[in-house]
């Protein structure tokens, strides 16, 4: 990976915290997913979503996904290409995937994704801070996709 590689990657990151930080979380308009896609972007991927404010509850983002012929959350970031990495091997930028809140009726399928921003860090929701998207510390980390600028060797 090239030095401008990490630089556009900790760029995107960066711009990710400053667009999210502010959004109360709200399925449809502001999640984890499109903060993902969002993040995504920056790095030069397309991405396809249902429209915003389409589905509000878990059961409509269930039929958005089935529509779409999406199965997972998951699946959708493998089908970009992006390389299944260990979580403790991300670098700023990467998309790591942690347990979904099973109390606030999400599902297998609508897992939780979050923007990692280095040292150990990352950007998400945290279900008792309202305000919008938090710089976390994980406690446990389910999987992660390597997010390479498109364009960039390896």
């Amino acid at each position: 990976m090239t030095e401008h590689a990490l630089i556009t990657r900790a760029n995107a990151a960066q711009a990710t915290l400053d667009e999210w930080q502010s959004r109360p979380f709200r399925l449809g308009e502001n999640d984890c997913a499109r903060m993902a896609a969002s993040h995504l972007r920056r790095l030069g991927y397309q991405i396809k979503l249902p429209p915003a404010r389409s589905y509000r509850t878990v059961k409509s983002a269930l039929a958005a996904m089935d529509k779409l012929g999406m199965v997972d959350m998951p699946s959708v970031l493998d089908s970009l290409g992006l390389e299944r990495i260990t979580p403790a091997a991300c670098l700023a930028g990467d998309i790591i995937q942690m347990p979904a809140d099973p109390e606030g009726g999400m599902s297998d399928r609508l897992v939780t994704l979050t923007v990692a921003l280095g040292n150990g860090r990352v950007l998400g929701w945290h279900p008792d801070v309202k305000q919008g998207a938090v710089v976390m510390q994980p406690l446990e980390m389910v999987a992660a996709w390597r997010c390479n600028p498109v364009g960039d060797a390896q």
